[in-house]
């Protein structure tokens, strides 16, 4: 790659940059905000509704502003999967998502050999702004992967809330991947994922970014939807294109053509994505807070959403029917905006301007 990653490395090799950098922002989008939500707000009305709405499912908005109806569950295990973080109750999808996980699951053991997958966060039961931890995962469309494979057992309830993520990035060092924990079967498991072509985008840490770049050697015709963004080193975040006949889902720009091993992921090697704000000018007046989200803030149909009759049980909405419910459940969290790892991590700056979603 010839685009300056030398020069970079040297520049920020007189940094203290890489506690932060190496520090695991894996619970999900890191410019979600993180306090508790206000009684009222879009986060608290539909992080509280508890089952999805009756009736088809549709996505409604945009991936980071909107809601959906008639969302299936993920059954909590599969030949293939489990289902992780289940006191969260963010296991809930489209169908056609729902349908991709398990397809998914199913082909990365037959052709990336890997033993099966561990389902982070997908969406809440009807979507919306979550509580914590994201700020996209709004319709049901998107949905976290573990680079933890599954293990041969099935895990209790609370070894799935307490099993701890495994970065991908190497400690003490700028945006470098750990050699001793990065494996070729997380590389097939990434472009495996990337092949389907309802999957829009693969969102990843640049450093495995650009360890893909260096490294894959195979067809990288979908290369390119790997999308290098903050945080995402314990995890991968797979975004779907809105399903045909979707009217009310709004669609994200396509991928720009090519690998994606140019200037775009350069950009996450300079300065300027982790640099700490500017000072305000003196006797400026400091900025507002952002206000939190409310329901009149999402698409009009939302609002309706949350009146909506929910479905009579869990698992009357999980996908396959109630015989592919698991018995398996976890207590609600007590306080989720106190989740540990749905918070921002306590050391070094972080960044406050991050770039458009790529």
């Amino acid at each position: 790659m010839a685009f300056g990653f030398a020069q970079a490395f040297k520049t920020f090799g007189k940094l203290a940059l890489a506690g932060t950098i190496g520090a695991s922002l894996a619970a999900g989008d890191v410019g979600a905000q993180q306090k508790k939500p206000s009684p009222g707000s879009a986060k608290a009305l539909f992080g509280g509704a508890s089952l999805p709405t009756e009736g088809p499912a549709q996505p409604i908005g945009f991936y980071a502003k909107g809601c959906m109806t008639g969302a299936v569950a993920l059954p909590t295990d599969g030949p293939t999967w489990q289902a992780m973080r289940l006191s969260r109750n963010r296991r809930w999808g489209n169908p056609a998502m729902i349908a991709l996980l398990e397809r998914f699951s199913q082909d990365a053991v037959t052709y990336a050999g890997w033993p099966g997958i561990l389902v982070g966060d997908i969406a809440q039961p009807r979507g919306g702004p979550m509580l914590n931890g994201h700020s996209s995962h709004q319709i049901g469309l998107d949905a976290d992967i573990w680079f933890t494979p599954m293990p041969a057992r099935r895990l209790t309830a609370e070894e799935r809330e307490s099993l701890p993520f495994t970065t991908m990035l190497q400690k003490n060092k700028f945006l470098t991947v750990d050699p001793k924990v990065w494996t070729q079967s997380r590389a097939r498991l990434l472009m495996l994922a990337a092949s389907y072509p309802q999957v829009e985008r693969i969102f990843v840490n640049p450093a495995i970014k650009k360890k893909m770049c260096d490294t894959w050697t195979g067809d990288r015709t979908n290369l390119g939807k790997l999308r290098p963004i903050y945080g995402h080193d314990s995890h991968f975040h797979i975004r779907m294109k809105c399903p045909p006949g979707a009217a009310g889902c709004t669609p994200q720009a396509p991928v720009a053509a090519g690998d994606g091993c140019d200037k775009s992921l350069a950009y996450w090697f300079t300065p300027a994505p982790w640099a700490p704000p500017k000072p305000p000018k003196p006797g400026a007046k400091p900025p507002k807070p952002p206000r939190e989200m409310m329901v009149s803030d999402l698409p009009k149909a939302c609002g309706a959403v949350l009146d909506s009759a929910s479905v009579a049980s869990v698992q009357a909405a999980t996908y396959g029917g109630s015989s592919a419910a698991s018995a398996l459940t976890a207590a609600p969290a007590a306080d989720p905006a106190a989740d540990a790892e749905g918070m921002l991590p306590d050391v070094g700056p972080f960044p406050n301007d991050k770039p458009v979603m790529q």
